[in-house]
């Protein structure tokens, strides 16, 4: 296990390198490669890994030997290309933490940074897509923290929201948000991102739900009125 004074000194030396590295160009400094190796034999051992459910179990163990260099970056980073904290961003989305990974997402679209080739998707794209598959399982499981997920896709939206992507990207987004929304409670919100994700591509999967929800709001509407 690392001790205390070298996970400061990790993140100290992290955040020191990241803040005097030039803007868009390739981080450098000892402990980027460092984590860059470390990161290269995690790959390594994924790789012979056929389970998912064990390639996710293994990169919850392995990720915290990249927390104290991420940390770093992201307190005094100016942007320079790291493919260790791009890489560190879709594994949280992998082992489902997701606010960990919107923290870095948050950085990465501040700075316009790049997703490494293996993704084959720009940054805005895979942040939404995989926050909203991901969203949409975490949905599926008992005793789901429906207003956790709902806080977390808002989240995603309002970071995604200015930059450019597929229309069935963003209508995944809204689908599962609506989804998330539906859960926790609030039916008239649902609908409109229900709505908006349907306006974006016909073949969403939501018309079932949207006329179910219409549905359910016009037959509460008259008690709401009787209460009133």
């Amino acid at each position: 296990m690392t001790s205390p004074a070298r996970k400061h000194f990790q993140r100290v030396s992290a955040a020191k390198a990241a803040g005097t590295a030039e803007p868009a160009r390739p981080q450098t400094g000892d402990q980027y490669e460092l984590h860059a190796a470390a990161l290269w034999e995690a790959r390594r051992t994924l790789k012979d890994i056929k389970s998912v459910q064990a390639k996710i179990a293994k990169k919850r163990e392995l990720l915290p030997e990249f927390d104290d260099y991420v940390a770093g970056v992201l307190e005094s980073g100016n942007g320079a290309q790291d493919d260790v904290l791009m890489t560190v961003l879709v594994w949280c989305i992998d082992i489902g933490d997701l606010n960990g990974a919107l923290d870095i997402a948050e950085y990465a679209m501040r700075h316009n940074l790049k997703t490494p080739d293996r993704y084959e998707r720009d940054t805005p794209s895979l942040i939404a897509e995989e926050i909203a598959e991901q969203a949409l399982r975490m949905l599926t499981e008992e005793n789901a923290d429906t207003h956790a997920i709902a806080s977390i896709l808002g989240r995603t939206a309002e970071i995604v929201a200015d930059h450019d992507m597929h229309d069935e990207i963003r209508a995944k987004l809204h689908k599962a948000l609506g989804y998330a929304l539906r859960q926790d409670g609030s039916p008239d919100m649902a609908l409109e991102h229900l709505q908006h994700a349907l306006s974006l591509n016909d073949r969403v999967g939501v018309k079932k739900d949207i006329e179910k929800l219409e549905r359910e709001l016009k037959n509460a509407a008259p008690g709401d009125t009787a209460q009133g």
